[in-house]
């Protein structure tokens, strides 16, 4: 496979054991220790998928991320410390599609490595056969160029805000649980943790479509139930 994956991480072992492993599963990797390497790197190579450290020294994972999100839309996986639950929301609310708690288990990450990475061709029509689109009230979704528009403005939305959206658009009139959500997105085994990972995705999707939980247009929440796009 040809699929070019950034790791980023000051701490040597680290990047060089999540080398070893995505090499192993034939990924071309880019590694780098400092955050001015990898920005030199984003600018010039055609990525498919990056792997951040947060706590990188002078420039953090987390302005990386926000850089990234300026002009690509490719999955970003944050690597973060135990516990640091702060960084982990800061994180998805600048883009990133997933995060990886540290100490990881290096097929953990190559797992959710493969999961995203197979996601985001499908939403860009790699592996679709036919440009569905997806139209309600205003908003329009192109499931193959994996664009979004709103009133017909285009909405930058991340690969993983594209999924929970293109999900509760084809669920219309139904409500779709956080654990729906997780599951169809990552495909992993859903923990307690994991709504607040599908909560802060959502509430990006609300700010960036001008909706609001009182009085959504788009996304209700039926409370203790999960999420919804009325018909």
């Amino acid at each position: 496979m040809d699929d070019k994956i950034l790791v980023v991480d000051d701490e040597r072992e680290i990047a060089d054991l999540v080398e070893l492993y995505l090499k192993n599963e034939n990924y071309s990797v880019f590694k780098y220790y400092t955050a001015k390497e990898a920005l030199e790197c984003i600018e010039k190579t055609d990525l498919d998928l990056a792997i951040l450290d947060i706590m990188l020294s002078g420039t953090s994972g987390l302005a990386i991320c926000q850089k990234i999100r300026d002009r690509h839309t490719y999955p970003i996986i944050m690597l973060t410390a135990k516990d640091a639950e702060v960084d982990k929301i800061t994180g998805l609310t600048l883009g990133a599609d997933d995060y990886i708690t540290k100490p990881f288990r290096p097929l953990e990450l190559v797992a959710r490595v493969k999961a995203q990475l197979r996601r985001y061709k499908k939403y860009n029509g790699v592996t679709a056969q036919n440009a569905d689109i997806i139209v309600h009230s205003g908003l329009v979704l192109n499931i193959k160029t994996h664009e979004c528009l709103l009133n017909e403005k285009p909405l930058s939305l991340t690969p993983t805000e594209f999924s929970v959206l293109r999900i509760l658009c084809e669920s219309k009139g139904n409500v779709v649980s956080s654990e729906q959500l997780f599951h169809a997105i990552w495909g992993d085994e859903y923990f307690s943790k994991s709504n607040n990972t599908i909560t802060v995705h959502i509430r990006h999707l609300r700010e960036k479509m001008n909706d609001t939980v009182d009085n959504p247009k788009y996304i209700r929440t039926v409370w203790g139930v999960g999420y919804k796009i009325e018909k």
